[in-house]
């Protein structure tokens, strides 16, 4: 297979493309990159439900349908994801791929026009998007934001993470916020989708079996009147290396399991640095497999918590462990994932636990390549934080990891702040 390539098709427009033959479909993704602010996150990732919502040609769901399916049965799904302090807006869309397709037909520059009619072309009315179509998705999309506050697992994280990064914007949610959806009108969100279009860096991605300097082609003529006007820079994420004095933090709600979560810096160790590698394995060995020492100790063993593992953030150097607890075993637990990560900082493995943190890390980076959603996500990152090595590339460093610079990494690790979230007071 041919080398991941990366290229400058217009300007602040980079496609990256990843030649595959493997798949039965072709993936191709447009995604806007904005500063992630609060003043523009729940418009910015209202933006894409209401591009999808209609087009000149194709004004209203059903008939986006019936094109799709006259493309094999394609899709086009808006996404709103957050690299780093990047809100990153737009589709994914997924198409049968022109090596399958009947003979002489070919999939991709009809799927390509028909999602650059989707970004540049929407369907308006009186000149800005449509109000039935503005209320529809505002309402949609305060759904969405409540659903993250009501799985409690997710949401304890993302309390973390906005103590964390507090006036940062790594604090904020990629969705905005409830009263600033109720706030859009459809000419505020024409405006800013005009701002979108002509300040964002466009990043493509395709992965699929066309030769590349024809998909590059016919992005760039499907494309050709995209409004620029500069100002495609993406802003670098703030990075703080170690804590101060730990934060406790406590809230309560209507849950009847107690989360603990507790945010870590990582001495500034992100996926830029050098020594990233040695962070997978420690994570790893912590607490980010079924083999590490959260999981057999704190769960298994002492069963302390329903659940309990770490994760790392790579583009912001934190990591966070999760755990979800009975009230009365919060402190004890707190305690223990303490004495477990002093463990590790002493390197205290054994030869097993090594073996098996590494092959889970090492798997799981490998199997993203089995995945086109997975590899157009991973790229995504790593074209925002400026970086180009591959999961392949990484996954080979990590096998080439000591378990000193492992335990070198651990000794970096500092409590920046706990979260716990507790049943409402009786």
């Amino acid at each position: 297979m041919s080398a991941v390539t990366r290229s400058e098709l217009l300007p602040g427009v980079f496609l990256t493309l990843v030649p595959a033959t493997k798949f039965k479909s072709s993936l191709l993704s447009m995604s806007l990159l904005a500063p992630l602010r609060q003043e523009t996150a729940a418009v910015n990732a209202l933006i894409p439900y209401l591009l999808r919502r209609g087009s000149e040609t194709h004004p209203d769901l059903q008939s986006i349908s019936a094109a799709l399916d006259l493309l094999y049965g394609g899709a086009v799904d808006p996404v709103v994801r957050q690299k780093g302090e990047t809100q990153c807006v737009g589709f994914v869309g997924s198409f049968l791929d022109d090596s399958f397709a009947e003979e002489g037909e070919e999939v991709f520059p009809q799927a390509a026009e028909l999602m650059a009619e989707l970004l540049l072309r929407p369907h308006t009315e009186d000149g800005v998007f449509s109000s039935d179509y503005t209320r529809q998705e505002q309402a949609n999309h305060i759904d969405r934001i409540r659903s993250e506050i009501n799985e409690k697992r997710q949401y304890a994280n993302q309390r973390v993470v906005e103590e964390m990064c507090a006036g940062e914007p790594y604090g904020l949610s990629r969705l905005g916020r409830e009263k600033e959806v109720e706030a859009i009108t459809p000419r505020s969100a024409w405006e800013q989708y005009q701002e979108l279009l002509a300040h964002s860096r466009l990043e493509l991605y395709y992965c699929g079996s066309m030769e590349p300097q024809r998909v590059r082609d016919i992005l760039k003529r499907v494309l050709a009147n995209l409004p620029r006007k500069g100002g495609y820079q993406v802003e670098e994420t703030i990075i703080v290396p170690c804590a101060q004095a730990p934060k406790q933090i406590e809230e309560r709600l209507d849950v009847a399991q107690g989360k603990l979560t507790m945010g870590f810096r990582t001495g500034g160790i992100t996926a830029a640095s050098a020594d990233y590698p040695a962070l997978i394995l420690c994570n790893a060995l912590f607490g980010g497999t079924t083999t590490s020492k959260l999981f057999l100790h704190v769960r298994e063993k002492l069963s302390l918590c329903y659940y309990a593992g770490s994760s790392v953030h790579r583009y912001k150097g934190i990591m966070i462990v999760s755990s979800g607890v009975e009230f009365s075993n919060m402190e004890r637990a707190e305690k223990e994932i303490m004495t477990q990560l002093e463990l590790c900082k002493k390197g205290q493995f054994e030869s097993w636990e090594v073996d098996g943190a590494r092959q889970y890390a090492v798997s799981s980076l490998r199997i993203i390549a089995d995945s086109q959603g997975r590899q157009e996500d991973w790229w995504l990152g790593q074209a925002v934080a400026g970086l180009t090595q591959s999961p392949e590339e990484l996954a080979g460093a990590v096998e080439a990891v000591t378990v000193e610079q492992a335990i070198a990494a651990a000794q970096k690790l500092s409590l920046d702040t706990i979260y716990f979230l507790k049943g409402k007071a009786v």
